[in-house]
């Protein structure tokens, strides 16, 4: 694994960990909230995957509210790897969502939205949020116990170092940080609507953090989107299922 940064616009730096075969397909992978770029593991694609602001090795700058800023962080991060595939997981899927309203999917080969919400805000049903999700708010965003509880919630299948290491990335995120990504409201019906890349929705049928709601919602308006449904599955379909979510990928992948 390589870190390198690229600088975003106003200053700001993004840590970048590129990973994998050189020469294959490049794909730009985006974590969900208090999470960092070290989450994924996808040892047969050449990934980019990166530290949004204020996570893991990136800088803590900008204004967290501003769609503007998120679509020009992603925008640094593809001038950097030229044309790929990218895959938002859970809050990255709102990221792409920014980038795409600003931008289209200029530099896009194809999407993958993973367990990903793309609107945020009350009422919004590109934002819905399962038991899990709406038990650990707000308590998460200012109380480490609570998000250790909340990183063990979110898959409880998983193995407990991985939890573990998922709890030290999250509480390794500021609490203003953890705060700031949900004082938005981001409707992305148009923008959706508007893809013009192939474009595959991965959900785990036993998602308590974002509800699979989310992804039909998604999957019906981005034209000719394929939704996959894992059973048995919840918030993180690519270390639960890693295999066939690797399947999945590398069907997608430009």
């Amino acid at each position: 694994m390589q870190l390198t940064h690229v600088t975003a616009a106003g200053g700001g730096r993004l840590a970048v960990r590129e990973a994998g075969p050189p020469g294959a397909p490049p794909v730009v992978l985006v974590h969900g909230w208090a999470q960092t770029g070290a989450v994924w593991d996808l040892p047969d694609f050449h990934t980019y995957a990166v530290d949004l602001r204020g996570h893991g090795e990136s800088d803590d700058f900008g204004d967290y509210r501003d769609s503007s800023e998120w679509a020009e962080d992603l925008r640094a991060v593809l001038d950097h790897t030229g044309p790929a595939t990218v895959v938002g997981w859970s809050y990255g899927g709102l990221v792409i969502a920014d980038y795409l309203r600003f931008h289209g999917t200029s530099n896009i080969t194809a999407l993958v939205f993973v367990s990903a919400i793309t609107e945020i805000g009350r009422g919004r049903p590109g934002g819905e949020t399962g038991p899990v999700m709406r038990a650990a708010l707000p308590a998460a965003i200012t109380e480490d116990a609570a998000m250790a509880r909340f990183c063990r919630d979110m898959a409880p299948a998983l193995p407990v170092e991985t939890v573990a290491e998922l709890t030290a990335a999250a509480t390794s995120v500021s609490h203003k940080v953890r705060g700031e990504l949900f004082r938005r409201d981001v409707g992305s019906a148009d923008v959706l609507a508007g893809v013009d890349v192939p474009t595959l929705v991965v959900h785990g049928t036993q998602d308590e953090v974002v509800a699979p709601a989310a992804a039909e919602y998604s999957a019906a308006l981005i034209p000719g989107a394929e939704l996959s449904l894992y059973p048995d599955t919840a918030h993180a379909p690519f270390l639960e299922r890693p295999e066939r979510f690797a399947s999945d990928l590398k069907r997608f992948v430009r």
